[in-house]
């Protein structure tokens, strides 16, 4: 008669991310893939993303374009962070995405849409990582 070892249940992690931080960590993970994206092209050929319009703050398309790869770089290494639920993350996070937000406001001229849009996600981050943070017990 074969028997079998009783199944123990996996106790839940209390140090692990809430529903609000996971998804604020999918939503950095997503802006800073974007942000990596359009620093990479900005790089790669800088003269598609030139602007023939006045007021735009930017001086050098490759100078923002590496700015904006770091930046995504960062941001996503941070986003891995907050899926562990490291405290460390959650600063790095709203620190690295309050400085993409102002990055963004720079470009706000020559793309106008896309600048909104990142924007947008950048304010939820750092509202779901400063109002809906709940440290473990």
């Amino acid at each position: 008669m074969a028997t079998t070892a009783p199944r123990t249940s996996v106790p839940r992690d209390e140090y692990g991310p809430s529903g609000w931080v996971a998804f604020a960590g999918i939503m950095l993970f997503v802006a800073a893939f974007f942000s990596a994206m359009w620093g990479l092209a900005a790089i790669l050929n800088d003269q598609v993303l030139s602007v023939g319009g006045r007021g735009v703050i930017i001086a050098d398309f490759t100078t923002w374009g590496w700015v904006h790869l770091v930046l995504g770089v960062i941001m996503g290494l941070t986003a891995a962070g907050l899926f562990n639920g490291s405290g460390w993350a959650r600063v790095t996070a709203i620190v690295f995405v309050t400085l993409n937000a102002i990055a963004q406001v720079g470009a706000f001229t020559a793309f106008p849409l896309w600048s909104l849009t990142v924007l947008a996600l950048d304010v939820v981050i750092i509202y779901q990582l400063t109002a809906r943070w709940q440290s473990a017990r």
